[in-house]
């Protein structure tokens, strides 16, 4: 996979075609909106059956990025968990896995709205409401320059959806990367309030990047 670089804040960053973005200074791998558990929680409060399967297919993404990249610091941020009781009953060995995961390195969860609570201490790492590296991350959007989750941005491309980053000039969201989520479309007027101009770079193969904003549409 390839990614796009680009210029926020006064940093240089990535953003990976997988939908996690590298911060190479500080060697952060950040990631958003994991929902880990959603299957189960759906399964618990009466709603769809899913396959069960969503949590280590968005694991494996994030052990590939882990691998190529080295982080010093895993950070998520907002609603790694789809609520803080899919926390509390992830399965051992999945919960093994995120503790493999995290060896070695620091691991922080910011908290989201769908995961309020610290997370179990059965899992790795500290919990956060927010985290101020210059860049302010959290969940939501807030006083930038700022980077956050929550919105699951997405953008059509060739007649499919593909997640994508937003990048302007006071906010960068990241995409879900979890496997089960869904998209906001990235022109939203939630998404165009906070990111009127600037670039959308969409996720899969390979990231790619177009202008998005008032002045872009014909």
């Amino acid at each position: 996979m390839t990614g796009y670089g680009f210029n926020f804040a006064g940093q240089r960053l990535e953003a990976r075609a997988s939908g996690a973005l590298w911060w190479p200074d500080r060697r952060w791998l950040v990631v958003a909106d994991l929902h880990l558990g959603k299957s189960e929680r759906m399964a618990r409060r009466g709603g769809a059956l899913l396959p069960p399967y969503e949590v280590a297919a968005t694991l494996d993404r994030l052990e590939a990025e882990i691998a190529a990249l080295e982080p010093a610091a895993v950070i998520s941020l907002g609603d790694g968990f789809d609520d803080d009781a899919a926390g509390r009953e992830l399965p051992d060995g999945l919960c093994d896995r995120l503790h493999r995961l995290a060896e070695g390195r620091d691991w922080v969860w910011i908290t989201g709205n769908h995961d309020p609570g610290a997370v179990p201490k059965r899992m790795p790492g500290r919990t956060l409401p927010e985290l101020d590296a210059g860049i302010t991350l959290r969940h939501e959007a807030g006083a930038g320059p700022d980077m956050s989750g929550h919105f699951h941005p997405c953008i059509r491309l060739a007649g499919q959806r593909r997640r994508c980053f937003l990048i302007g000039q006071d906010h960068l969201i990241l995409p879900a990367f979890g496997a089960y989520t869904g998209g906001l479309i990235a022109d939203h007027p939630a998404l165009a309030a906070l990111v009127p101009e600037g670039l959308a770079v969409a996720c899969g193969a390979r990231a790619l990047a177009m202008p998005i904003g008032q002045r872009h549409r014909a």
